[in-house]
């Protein structure tokens, strides 16, 4: 399996977003609401304004989870933190998560190409190399964002080599090809209603030396149902259920 220190020995338990049961996704609070939890690892999307700057977002509009309108890429960092998730809490700099909680690991999905360039001078100026893991649903997006960092991070699969395991594991074919330049994969169990993780797709990307973590698993019993499996991750929505099962477990880091 990987070495590189952002995956850590144990069980990882990703807080996706943050945790927050009020609305407040990706706000400081909910990051900060995870790490009282004792979570080690907290999963953000990012975005780029248009003058360069990185902010911890799942939307690529402000419309949806805060009460301002229009897209990240489209308004300057001025315009974008007067915006409040909820009506109450700022839009976080990238870089204050990665610099506000030194020890803390940070799932980063990058998710335009207008924040390729931010996230890596985030992640340069925080030091953070060793506590990231770069995701993309565009492998491209992913690489280009690896590319200008002076130093190695840990990488997830992208759309087009998800596809490729899925579809070789599948049918018992080996997959190392297919994720060679990945630390983890971090996928579905289901597409539409048909589940497409299977036990036998968990034991191919062990012999392919790669992890599997699991998205986004928020009932108590499919998260058993998948750590039975051999899944080495999961990430979530109830933070509290996840933490909880995983301490009735022993799994609890």
């Amino acid at each position: 399996m990987t070495t590189h220190p952002y995956l850590a020995p144990g069980f990882t338990a990703l807080a996706h977003r943050g945790f927050s049961l009020d609305g407040l996704e990706n706000s400081m609070r909910a990051f900060e609401d995870a790490v009282a939890l004792g979570y080690r690892y907290v999963e953000t999307d990012a975005h780029g304004t248009r003058d360069g700057v990185a902010v911890a977002l799942h939307d690529a509009s402000l419309d949806r989870t805060t009460d301002a309108r229009g897209d990240v890429a489209d308004l300057p960092w001025s315009e974008v933190r007067t915006a409040r998730i909820g009506g109450i809490e700022p839009v976080p700099l990238l870089e204050d998560l990665l610099g506000t909680w030194p020890d803390l690991r940070v799932n980063i999905d990058v998710k335009a190409v207008s924040g390729i360039v931010p996230i890596a001078d985030a992640i340069e100026r925080t030091a953070s190399h060793d506590r990231v893991c770069i995701a993309s649903f565009s492998t491209r997006r992913r690489e280009a964002t690896v590319r200008r960092l002076s130093r190695a991070v840990a990488t997830s699969a992208g759309t087009s080599e998800a596809v490729a395991y899925f579809s070789q594991g599948a049918v018992g074919l080996p997959v190392r090809r297919a994720l060679r330049r990945v630390d983890a994969l971090q996928v579905p169990r289901r597409a539409g209603r048909a589940t497409v993780l299977t036990a036998r797709h968990v034991r191919a990307a062990h012999a392919a030396d790669t992890l599997v973590h699991v998205w986004t698993i928020n009932d108590p019993a499919e998260m058993s149902e998948l750590i039975d499996m051999g899944v080495d991750g999961l990430v979530s929505d109830r933070a509290d259920l996840l933490k909880e099962l995983l301490v009735s477990r022993g799994l609890w880091e």
